[in-house]
């Protein structure tokens, strides 16, 4: 069995995958205090109560936007399972084409994404949206990553399946917190859908500008995106507040809880089908990443 490992800026995920099924999902905090030692046991308990056959993981990848964890995760493997890990980064084969300027400065997380969602387009039988008036006619579509983290970051894959770039902006949590703090008559809310867009009391008013303001910034920059591409594009969502937004839009056509462990298991596989490695370590990226 392999185990994904996805470190962002808050949380890291654990995916034990058997073949193309996701067996199981574990969270915990990404905490940069913890040692290599306390993950792995950490872990391994986690691991256990859901009564997975730890024996049985024979393999692992890792993507990390946290260059502090890295380190920590590739000892986490070695340590509780005793194997080398694939670790995302520069050189690893991902079977698509880095358009940015730099690819050193794209995080781990969003070419990790790119990968699956490149992969769900080929897969997915939904027609792809018509091209933008005079922008042509295209057979293929491209497709929009929009990943609800840390950040919110939009990135753009081509229809040939090449990583272009995209759009970082303030994450949902960022900006709530920023309002909160900074606004002395108005108190922490939870993030949830109010029940009108017109808010009659400050918590819905707040409410109500988290969640459809974050739905207009993404139907605008999708938008904006696919008219500055020109070509048709699926729109993709992944993320902690992938499912509450993506209902409030009218440009995200599917929501995937796991789509960054999907992509970390179709790198993995294209590694092992080529004969690669475990990448060299200290190539890792993580520089720019926004999960």
């Amino acid at each position: 069995m392999l185990l994904a490992i996805d470190v962002g800026n808050t949380n890291i995920s654990f995916g034990v995958l058997e073949g193309e099924a996701l067996r199981h999902h574990l969270r915990c905090e990404s905490a940069r205090s913890r040692t290599a030692d306390e993950y792995a046991v950490l872990v391994r308990q986690m691991l256990d109560l859901r009564r997975v056959d730890l024996a049985r993981i024979d393999s692992a990848i890792i993507a990390s936007v946290v260059p502090t964890l890295t380190d920590t995760m590739v000892g986490l493997v070695e340590r509780a399972f005793g194997i080398e890990p694939l670790v995302v980064g520069p050189g690893i084969k991902t079977g698509m084409a880095i358009l940015y300027e730099n690819p050193r400065e794209v995080g781990a997380d969003r070419i990790v994404n790119a990968v699956a969602a490149h992969e769900w387009v080929k897969r997915s039988p939904e027609p792809a949206p018509p091209p933008e008036p005079g922008r042509g006619d295209h057979a293929a579509s491209g497709v929009i990553v929009v990943d609800f983290g840390t950040a919110t970051t939009f990135d753009c894959v081509t229809p040939k399946g090449e990583y272009l770039g995209g759009v970082i902006a303030p994450g949902i949590q960022i900006s709530a917190e920023a309002l909160f703090s900074r606004a002395a008559r108005l108190s922490r809310v939870e993030i949830a859908l109010p029940p009108r867009v017109v808010g009659r009391n400050p918590v819905h008013s707040m409410q109500s500008g988290i969640v459809y303001g974050y739905a207009g910034l993404v139907d605008g920059l999708v938008s904006r995106l696919r008219r500055e591409l020109g070509y048709p594009c699926r729109v993709i969502a992944t993320g902690g507040l992938a499912r509450l937004i993506a209902p409030q839009t009218e440009t995200i056509e599917v929501v995937d809880d796991d789509l960054t462990l999907t992509g970390l298991r179709l790198i993995y596989e294209r590694n092992a089908e080529r004969g690669g490695g475990p990448a060299p370590h200290p190539a890792a990226a993580g520089g720019g990443g926004q999960g």
